[in-house]
């Protein structure tokens, strides 16, 4: 297929990898020449610690970068695609102007497709005159390593444009589960419950950010623990959907003030150097605050 990715941050461009591994043609997007390029230097960099540990070859690395183009023009990246898969920042708005533009410019049968981790679908697409070949394919990062891709069929979404989804989804080896649109779907509701309830327990005191991820890695299996995992995600990502989870659910997930005081700070986690833990050249180095530098 050729398949379009809208926005070459970690998601999109973890999406145009993936896709142009599995032998799709992929046109990666972006609103600068800048943040393209760090896109496809960032496929660049995945693939190269892929061969190093044995998990790609040279040659794959080779192919997969032939199949990844980048532009900055939106009518150039969707014209010919089947897929448009748009990985943007989480707000309606843009997510419905995005739409609204592909629509002008992508052929008619093209599924166009959201990797939103928790707004709503169905309003994204109700913006569309032809809102039955939207769908939601919320991938999890990073793309080229995590397994799961939830489908979520949005109210207007089709019988064909599911199957579709499916197809593209288990044609790139991963495991797809599908959900009906609803809020936070099934993933982004049952995560961010557990990660807002371990920033509380931070919050109150009960263990450290270490102790609790510790606890769900090694008591039940997790291979991240809900504090690391935040402050991989973004603090301010997780303050964003819990408020939006609060609005539409209750307040259940209303979020601590613990995680409102990182995000004023700037603490947004990994991406600015500190969360609930300090960060250097990517790599965790201690925890934050009063827990002082211990780590596990």
């Amino acid at each position: 297929m050729q398949v379009a990715v809208l926005g070459a941050g970690s998601m999109g461009h973890g999406i145009a990898q993936v896709s142009a591994m599995a032998g799709h043609d992929v046109v990666l997007r972006d609103i600068e020449d800048d943040l393209v390029a760090e896109g496809i230097d960032g496929i660049r960099q995945n693939l190269a610690e892929g061969v190093e540990r044995d998990k790609v070859t040279d040659a794959e690395m080779e192919a997969t970068l032939d199949r990844i183009s980048g532009t900055t023009e939106l009518g150039d990246a969707v014209s010919d695609a089947d897929l448009v898969v748009e990985a943007v920042p989480e707000d309606m708005d843009l997510k419905q102007n995005i739409f609204q533009d592909v629509e002008a410019s992508a052929p008619d049968d093209a599924l166009i497709a959201s990797n939103t981790s928790s707004l709503s679908v169905t309003e994204m697409a109700s913006v569309l005159e032809h809102p039955d070949r939207t769908v939601g394919l919320h991938f999890f990062n990073p793309p080229h390593i995590m397994d799961l891709v939830e489908i979520v069929v949005a109210e207007q979404t089709n019988d064909e444009t599911e199957a579709r989804a499916i197809e593209y989804v288990e044609g790139i080896e991963k495991e797809a589960v599908v959900v009906r649109d609803s809020a936070g779907f099934a993933t982004s509701r049952l995560g961010l419950a557990l990660g807002l309830e371990a920033i509380r327990m931070v919050e109150q005191g009960i263990a450290s950010p270490a102790d609790i991820d510790a606890a769900m890695r090694k008591g039940y299996g997790y291979p991240m623990g809900p504090i690391e995992l935040g402050d991989h995600v973004g603090l301010d990502v997780r303050l964003h959907i819990a408020e939006y989870l609060r609005e539409e659910l209750g307040e259940r997930f209303k979020p601590p003030q613990a995680l409102h005081r990182k995000v004023r700070a700037g603490n947004l986690g990994k991406k600015s150097g500190e969360g609930f833990y300090v960060w250097e050249d990517g790599e965790k180095v201690g925890m934050s605050g009063h827990w002082g530098d211990d780590d596990e």
